[in-house]
């Protein structure tokens, strides 16, 4: 049986608060302390802004109800500015509290997503074509961009077959394990690729997902020779895709297009062979329109 600590004078050390609680994962994408703190010596950098933003994008993750002492172990922001930080947004009507004390966030901030969606030429003119091509397929679609070392959907298609919330418009997942990823990585110069393969952390989502950068870089190679990217139950269990960047008519390479397929998986010949010609299409198509 495990007991607990017990100091000399006979009382248990304080608990913590925040691990009394359902335990709470840090997304790797959230704003991390660290990150906020290799600007904090310019001095045209806000500190307290950047504080907010990192609490607001942990109350973003997949877990939406969380405390100050969640919030502050996400982010490792000190509790006593994350209580500030959330107060504020609670003003401002951005977030609110339940009868448990838990921040959730409110409607209002989909303002922010809703102001680049609807300035982004890409995300608006792939919906159309995303739509024909779902149910030409009779699977899901979605469009996705590189942002940083991550993947962010921009758009995805109205299919009627079941897919994951996580991978809904606005979600971000890290570029190496997801075909949208590998066929961007695929396109980088030389130099930014190496970069990105030196500090690349990549962490077991599934019992297949890929793990070594030597695995990784021969994967990205791939992609480049036959021009797509295909994994397998890399993110999810029983979920395979297959992408095709998405060129504008000048060449540069702005996004990537995939087909989702969530049930028994697929191999990369028969993903290739069913779904290959039609995302190249639609790719060319929404290539044409981006001047």
């Amino acid at each position: 049986m495990t007991r607990r600590a017990v100091k000399k004078d006979g009382h248990s050390p304080a608990r913590d608060p925040a691990r009394d609680e359902a335990p709470v994962h840090a997304d790797p994408n959230t704003l991390s302390l660290a990150a906020i703190e290799e600007f904090s010596e310019d001095p045209n950098f806000v500190t307290s802004l950047a504080r907010g933003l990192s609490v607001l994008l942990a109350l973003s993750d997949k877990r939406r109800h969380l405390s100050i002492a969640q919030v502050s172990y996400c982010t490792g922001i000190p509790r006593a500015a994350v209580r500030r930080s959330l107060l504020t947004l609670s003003m401002l009507g951005f977030a609110a509290t339940d009868d448990s004390n838990h921040f959730y966030l409110r409607p209002r901030v989909l303002s922010f997503g809703h102001g680049y969606l609807s300035a982004s030429p890409i995300a608006v003119l792939s919906q159309p074509i995303l739509d024909r091509l779902s149910e030409t397929i009779d699977q899901a679609c979605s469009l996705a961009v590189m942002d940083g070392d991550d993947i962010v959907y921009l758009a995805r298609s109205t299919s009627s077959r079941i897919m994951s919330p996580l991978l809904g418009v606005g979600r971000r997942q890290s570029a190496y394990c997801t075909s949208s990823g590998q066929v961007l990585l695929a396109q980088l110069p030389p130099t930014r690729l190496e970069a990105y393969l030196a500090r690349v952390r990549m962490i077991p989502l599934t019992p297949y997902t890929i793990g070594s950068v030597q695995e990784l870089r021969e994967q990205i190679e791939r992609a480049r020779e036959v021009g797509y990217a295909f994994v397998s139950q890399q993110t999810l269990l029983n979920l395979c895709s297959l992408a095709v960047p998405v060129c504008d008519i000048r060449g540069d390479y702005v996004g990537g297009i995939n087909v989702i397929r969530h049930g028994k998986p697929l191999s990369r010949h028969e993903m290739a062979a069913r779904y290959l010609e039609p995302l190249q299409a639609a790719a060319r198509e929404l290539g044409t329109l981006l001047v």
